[in-house]
């Protein structure tokens, strides 16, 4: 299974970027897909998540600019991301967590947002 995100860039400080996570291969299963982030040099840390049922959380930081959303069908996530700020930049990382099945982890796309 593969996961490859896109959608990264560099935006001014206020923009809006959207990030998509596609998966292909064989998935025995999902549960869940999410997005974390990892700036340089602190933890990689969830920023959001999308269950089966469409319930979404978010971490407090991006609450009211981010929005998550699937294509079940395509096994697909996507992050729409307004009104970002500096500290948004971040590598950028999709997750399926499977849920009889192992998760995946993409391999990232760098945002990067200026002041």
């Amino acid at each position: 299974v593969q996961l490859v995100e896109s959608g990264g860039g560099l935006v001014q400080a206020g923009g809006s970027l959207r990030l998509s996570c596609a998966a292909s291969g064989l998935i025995v299963s999902i549960d869940a897909m999410e997005w974390y982030r990892q700036a340089p040099g602190k933890l990689r840390e969830l920023v959001a998540r999308i269950a089966n049922s469409g319930s979404t959380n978010y971490a407090d930081s991006v609450k009211g600019r981010f929005t998550i959303s699937r294509n079940n069908a395509e096994a697909s996530v996507y992050l729409q991301m307004n009104n970002l700020k500096p500290e948004d930049t971040a590598v950028y990382y999709c997750k399926l967590v499977g849920g009889y099945g192992p998760d995946y982890w993409g391999k990232g796309t760098l945002v990067t947002v200026s002041s």
